[in-house]
């Protein structure tokens, strides 16, 4: 998830995602509409008397709805950190966090499958949320009662810390409860099959949550959508782990007896008959058959019909290219495809030599194969002719 960088702790990248720029005011706002209907609620759980009439006049709804909401990011960030620093502690890589329209998410490089290490820094999260609450509600019951102001925001942040450790905990996978869950499964089964349970789990909670927003509040629909599409996401992603394991580029690439190239010197005219002879919209360019860049139909659009002889591919192609090593596991193939958006990439050895192209076809072809029992090699073309793009 992609944001603006604002600073770190322990050298994890802090980052602000736009959406959090719209829903910190939004919350404050109705945090400061509410005012009179939160002082009730909070004197109610605390037996306490705080007077509603002095938070509502002027502008201190709107003061104590930005603090209250900045309380509340702050708390959602330590939640997070909590999670981090437990990973961090079992060698886990955290890419960054990001605090976003609905909480915070902090980014794994690789999400653990060892089912101890993966319920300790589940559990992490909420436990912090909970230190929270506490922590809030000592400054709560420790404030003067002539700081009306100050006890309004410590007791409803002690609430909400709360609420947000306990809904965490709900088994609505990849919520921290769906994690503990799934570390749970996964002691007694392999980790892929825990984590189809849990996500089946997960898009049920999904599910439920939705009902009861059409009901009651439009930002739970919101969660529930999040909830089942981030379950869905990571049980494909780890099913597609699973059946890659041992399974190398190499393996499931189409090799370059079978690829179509162009060469750098080819004129951009000779390029668009190509084209529109083997119907491909793309090429690898090569020299003296290394991969020099990459030529599309987009490309040479660019040039004016007129002109396509006197342009050569080399001045329009794309480059340097994304490429990927024969050896390198066919996970890390599909996981760069996704993270730079691609079809597919070029396959180049150690030196620098065109070997193949690997594709999303090649991947989807080989995990089917492989979900049904058998070998990538076994449905590799014969003559394929793989397109580039």
């Amino acid at each position: 998830m992609r944001g603006i960088r604002v600073g770190s702790v322990f050298t994890i990248p802090i980052r602000l995602n736009w959406t959090f720029l719209i829903v910190l005011p939004l919350f404050a706002a109705f945090i400061a509409w509410d005012i009179a209907q939160l002082v009730q609620l909070l004197n109610q759980v605390f037996a306490t008397t705080i007077t509603a009439r002095q938070l509502t006049t002027g502008l201190m709804p709107w003061a104590l709805g930005f603090a209250s909401a900045i309380g509340l990011f702050a708390g959602v960030l330590l939640h997070e950190l909590g999670h981090s620093i437990v990973a961090m502690r079992y060698g886990y890589e955290i890419e960054s966090i990001t605090l976003w329209l609905l909480g915070g998410v902090a980014n794994f490089a690789e999400f653990p499958e060892d089912w101890r290490h993966e319920l300790l820094i589940a559990v992490a999260g909420p436990i912090v949320s909970i230190g929270l609450g506490v922590g809030s509600y000592v400054l709560f019951l420790t404030t003067p009662v002539s700081l009306e102001a100050v006890r309004f925001v410590f007791g409803y942040l002690a609430v909400l810390n709360v609420v947000l450790a306990v809904f965490n905990l709900l088994p609505g996978f990849p919520m921290d409860g769906g994690r503990i869950l799934r570390a749970l499964l996964a002691r007694n089964q392999p980790h892929a099959q825990a984590t189809q349970q849990a996500a089946e789990v997960g898009k049920f909670f999904a599910f439920l949550l939705g009902i009861i927003g059409v009901f009651t509040n439009w930002f739970l629909i919101l969660l529930a959508f999040f909830i089942y599409i981030a379950a869905s996401g990571e049980a494909q992603q780890t099913s597609i782990k699973a059946s890659f394991e041992g399974i190398t580029v190499r393996d499931v690439m189409t090799p370059e007896e079978n690829l179509k190239t162009v060469s750098a010197d080819t004129s951009v005219a000779e390029l668009m008959d190509r084209m529109f002879e083997d119907g491909h919209i793309g090429y690898p360019v090569v020299r003296d058959e290394e991969l020099v860049g990459v030529i599309t139909l987009g490309d040479a659009a660019d040039i004016r019909a007129v002109e396509q002889d006197a342009y050569r591919v080399r001045e329009v192609m794309s480059s340097p290219v994304e490429t990927i090593d024969p050896s390198a596991d066919a996970m890390e193939a599909f996981e760069r495809i996704q993270e730079h958006d691609v079809g597919r990439l070029p396959v180049v050895d150690a030196d620098e030599q065109l070997v193949g192209i690997i594709s999303r076809t090649d991947l989807l072809r080989a995990f089917n194969v492989i979900q049904t029992g058998g070998r990538p090699p076994t449905i590799r073309r014969p003559d394929s002719g793989e397109e580039f793009a």
